[in-house]
């Protein structure tokens, strides 16, 4: 399919990447809404907390939407999604990935870029309540690459699975790696730093025999914690093998249903490798969207409605 042309063209401030980002993620507030959460049982052994809210009309659609590193349920740019949906006729049921509800997983592992087992847990889940004929898979920087790698695995998919979507997704796990760990990203690989390493400090307080004081230490930059923990606690060599098995990237051609795929030009977590435009003109199934505006998940909207909130319930609208 061929590369789609982007309308979003946001107010001057906005078309600032590091504005954009950090409005989206700690100014942004979305009010006058409710989820109720409902915990499911895994078959490993561990859980996922699960936060529903309602259509304003009754509905058979339902849109599974899924966080970013370190993110949860509870975070503007998954409301302010979950909000647009509930009031275009759509049920949603958004993941808190494993640790990430405010209670600590049961198992030494957690969650990572390209658990899909987890994503097909809940909908699984989702099928047996036996209430919706479709559904749709929205993701998040981490959660769109754990979307796109989902829908292009070669599972076969449910029938009630019509189409997903991608927001401002980390194609290439070691190319946004790389663009982290650059200067003009710091206070952002701190800030996830800072959150990786007490998520740590929690694992080695239930697990004490596998992580040391010295493996904490040894923490000095994303790299080393993926090296350190994510590798090991999911079976991985290292993190670079972590990388290259669960990037999307290598996924998108076999996606046989349609899938958005957006990403913005001045995204400074992206890296080259994050635009797969060859991808894009070869999958029919594929649409990809380069904005030259939106930040890191960062779009911008009026009435507290982003653009890629608005762009996906319009592209839904359209492939169907």
């Amino acid at each position: 399919m061929p590369v789609i042309p982007s309308t979003y063209n946001p107010p001057f401030l906005f078309k600032k990447g590091h504005l954009s980002t950090i409005y989206a993620g700690i100014w942004r507030k979305i009010s006058d809404f409710e989820q109720k959460r409902e915990r499911i049982d895994l078959p490993d052994g561990d859980f996922l907390d699960l936060d529903w809210s309602i259509s304003v009309s009754r509905t058979q659609k339902v849109v599974v939407l899924i966080h970013g590193l370190e993110g949860n349920a509870q975070r503007a740019y998954i409301t302010g999604s979950a909000k647009a949906f509930n009031q275009n006729g759509y049920d949603v049921c958004a993941m808190n990935l494993r640790s990430c509800s405010g209670v600590p997983n049961r198992l030494y592992r957690s969650y990572h870029s390209g658990a899909t087992e987890d994503l097909d847990a809940v909908i699984q889940h989702i099928l047996t309540l036996d209430k919706y004929a479709e559904i749709y898979i929205k993701g998040f920087s981490l959660g769109g690459n754990m979307t796109l790698k989902y829908l292009g695995e070669g599972r076969e998919l449910p029938e009630e699975i019509k189409a997903g979507i991608g927001i401002s997704v980390p194609c290439n796990l070691h190319s946004s790696l790389k663009e982290l760990l650059k200067y003009k990203n710091i206070p952002y690989a701190i800030r996830f730093k800072k959150h990786l390493v007490a998520k740590l400090r929690e694992k080695q307080r239930l697990f004490p025999e596998k992580i040391s004081d010295t493996d904490i230490k040894n923490v000095i930059t994303l790299k080393d914690f993926d090296d350190i923990y994510t590798s090991r606690a999911h079976g991985f060599k290292d993190a670079l093998d972590y990388y290259e098995k669960c990037s999307c990237l290598q996924f998108l051609p076999n996606i046989k249903i349609p899938a958005l795929l957006l990403n913005a030009k001045n995204d400074s977590f992206l890296g080259p490798e994050c635009y797969p435009y060859q991808e894009a003109h070869s999958n029919p199934h594929l649409y990809l969207e380069v904005s030259a505006y939106g930040g890191h998940v960062g779009y911008f909207g009026s009435k507290n409605t982003t653009y890629s909130e608005k762009r996906a319930i319009k592209f839904i609208e359209e492939v169907l």
